[in-house]
């Protein structure tokens, strides 16, 4: 099985360790995973912004690079969203169709593809709130949204109990937006900050000690928000979780 590695903008910028772990994971997993050096942006921040058309020059590329494998697989869902739901600014060709249906986020593909059922190189002794971003959520569907009466299903969380010593905890408000948006946060700052204290808020009184998510850009918001509240929460991305993250 072929894989082709998509590393956000925010990993590659911020936080490289989260694509490393992912590549040694898919490793570990038994995957044959090759990185793109040409690889740019999937165009969310363009398609966000009602850019359309200016984002068909980085559509192209992203389907030049990754159109030769089986899978792609990228640890970001709002990238993944974007793929699978909005590459749309360049004739639809079979090799188009075809990257956009092959391009999974890392959960949905332990989860759903490789079927992971054991991981016993990862260990996490901490008390565990799993943050879900939005368009992973109700996107690409990581979980059952709260507002829907549907039977309860996590595919994260299916995962976070393979992870020996971990200890989910609740939040009063599994599924409120942490307020990050991309470019939401950019427009509208006092009312995206609000919405990040109440997130860090909520978690810090359901007793973590870490919280995980699969999105880099949401936990960098969250931080923020709890160092400038003095809450003593850390963040990590799930992808250095299931691969054993010492902490």
């Amino acid at each position: 099985m072929r894989v082709g590695l998509f590393v956000p903008c925010y990993v590659d910028a911020f936080e490289p360790e989260v694509g490393i772990a992912t590549l040694e994971l898919l490793e570990r997993l038994g995957c044959t995973v090759e990185y793109p050096f040409d690889q740019t942006c999937c165009g969310q921040p363009m398609t966000n912004t009602g850019c359309h058309a200016e984002a068909a020059a980085t559509e192209a590329l992203f389907v030049k690079n990754f159109s030769g494998f089986d899978y792609v697989v990228a640890p970001s869902g709002s990238c993944v969203h974007q793929v699978r739901e909005h590459l749309t600014a360049i004739p639809q060709t079979d090799e188009v169709r075809h990257v956009r249906a092959s391009t999974y986020e890392l959960v949905e593909f332990l989860h759903d593809v490789l079927k992971v059922e054991a991981l016993p190189w990862a260990s996490f002794p901490h008390k565990v709130a799993y943050h879900t971003n939005c368009n992973a959520l109700r996107g690409i569907h990581h979980a059952r949204p709260s507002e829907l009466v549907k039977p309860y299903y996590s595919k994260p969380l299916d995962l976070l109990r393979l992870v020996d010593g971990v200890e989910l905890v609740d939040l009063a408000r599994p599924d409120e937006c942490c307020g990050f948006g991309g470019t939401f946060s950019v427009f509208e700052p006092a009312v995206s900050a609000k919405m990040g204290y109440d997130k860090v808020a909520d978690q810090n009184r359901a007793g973590a000690e870490y919280v995980v998510s699969a999105d880099s850009s949401c936990l960098m918001h969250q931080k923020g928000c709890a160092e400038r509240l003095g809450l003593p929460l850390k963040y990590i991305h799930i992808a250095q979780v299931l691969n054993g993250a010492a902490a």
